[in-house]
């Protein structure tokens, strides 16, 4: 880079309003800097206390196209492993800062790094002196609490899609391939696109919602209004819990092996395991009608 950049240092799971933010402010504190992203994968808690370990709200390719939109010009994935958590903070910056040649680096206010968190935004400072300046940012509040991938991570479990929206300048969506199911739903009317739940991901608590389907292999795809069910299939005495997205008023589509995004909007309702199948059509149309009347008026 000609231009010496300003760097940004974080988890950025979800990229939420506080995220969004403490990038605001390094282009704000070096207009016209090249903004460069340092963010960590797999999740630092996956290798220090593997057993705390939280779901994340987005995959990799995920974070990095969110971060892209919110201005970041390049983002440096550093590879978190059991040797780089024992790094002290003075070779995390060495290994990681230095050959950025940053003229800033901004972190949030809470910002820890090195062996047992060892590094706090004083000693960032400490070892930056006379190489780049150090500036934290404080930390985004909703009014009570701080915004943070935590909050978002509860209110995507309780089904809470509003309460996401305040959290995130971006609703939550799924990504995932499109795998053969049962087939129930074609056979019923509703032909749907099954995406399986990997492990590690967050999904919305089981039950119906209304939102979007849009195909991530075609550039500018349309972006399809949808009913999507979360859960088992209790109805059918199922056990694998998927993601199920009925395209309104398609029977056309085929997605098999194509990776889409499903966009969550609102929750219609929880999971109901049925007496038969004619109660669960019924309660269908019933979801698609409501979905229907949400996404129009969205």
């Amino acid at each position: 880079m000609s231009q010496r950049p300003v760097v940004v240092i974080g988890n950025f799971d979800g990229v939420h309003r506080g995220h969004v933010e403490l990038l605001r402010s390094a282009q704000t504190l070096e207009p016209g800097a090249p903004l460069v992203v340092v963010t960590f994968w797999p999740h630092p808690m996956s290798v220090v206390r593997p057993d705390q370990t939280p779901l994340l709200l987005a995959p990799l390719q995920r974070r990095l196209d969110l971060l892209g939109e919110y201005g970041a010009s390049d983002v440096v994935v550093v590879e978190f492993t059991p040797e780089v958590a024992g790094w002290s903070p003075a070779r995390f910056v060495d290994e990681v800062i230095r050959p950025l040649d940053p003229r800033r680096v901004v972190v949030g206010e809470n910002f820890r790094f090195g062996f047992r968190a060892a590094g706090i935004l004083d000693t960032l400072a400490e070892l930056g002196h006379g190489s780049f300046e150090v500036t934290g940012v404080p930390l985004l509040t909703d009014g009570t609490q701080p915004s943070s991938s935590t909050l978002i991570r509860q209110a995507v479990a309780e089904g809470d899609l509003g309460r996401v929206r305040e959290l995130s300048d971006h609703g939550f969506r799924f990504d995932g391939v499109v795998v053969k199911g049962d087939q129930r739903g074609r056979e019923l009317g509703f032909p749907t696109a099954n995406v399986a739940v990997p492990p590690g991901l967050a999904v919305p608590a089981d039950g119906v919602y209304a939102g979007w389907v849009t195909r991530l292999d075609v550039p500018d795809a349309d972006r399809w209004p949808a009913a999507i069910s979360v859960g088992t299939n209790p109805t059918f005495d199922g056990l694998e819990r998927r993601v199920e997205a009925y395209v309104l008023d398609r029977d056309d589509l085929e997605l098999y092996g194509v990776n889409i995004a499903v966009e969550f909007y609102a929750r219609l309702r929880g999971q109901v395991k049925y007496a038969g199948i004619d109660a669960l059509v019924v309660q269908m149309h019933v979801d698609v009608e409501h979905a229907r009347q949400l996404l129009h008026a969205s």
